[in-house]
């Protein structure tokens, strides 16, 4: 069995996503981008990793739900 480490699904339809960025800006930019194609509970604050360059954004992503446009 494969296990995917960046993004797994916690209930189905429900992908918890972990977006590793160089900066707080382009994390928050792919949230909006793939908020365009399903709905997304929005993350407010990126996290640091002491010794780790950049920073990580995790939000959830319904695969189920569409955006609201």
């Amino acid at each position: 069995m494969k296990q995917i480490n960046d993004a797994h699904v916690a209930v189905p339809g429900l992908a918890v996503v972990e977006v590793a960025a160089a900066d707080d800006q382009t994390a928050f930019a792919i949230q909006e981008l793939l908020a365009g194609r399903c709905a997304v509970a929005p993350a407010d604050r990126t996290t640091r990793e002491p010794g780790e360059p950049g920073v990580r954004l995790r939000f959830f992503l319904d695969l189920h739900e569409a955006a609201d446009m």
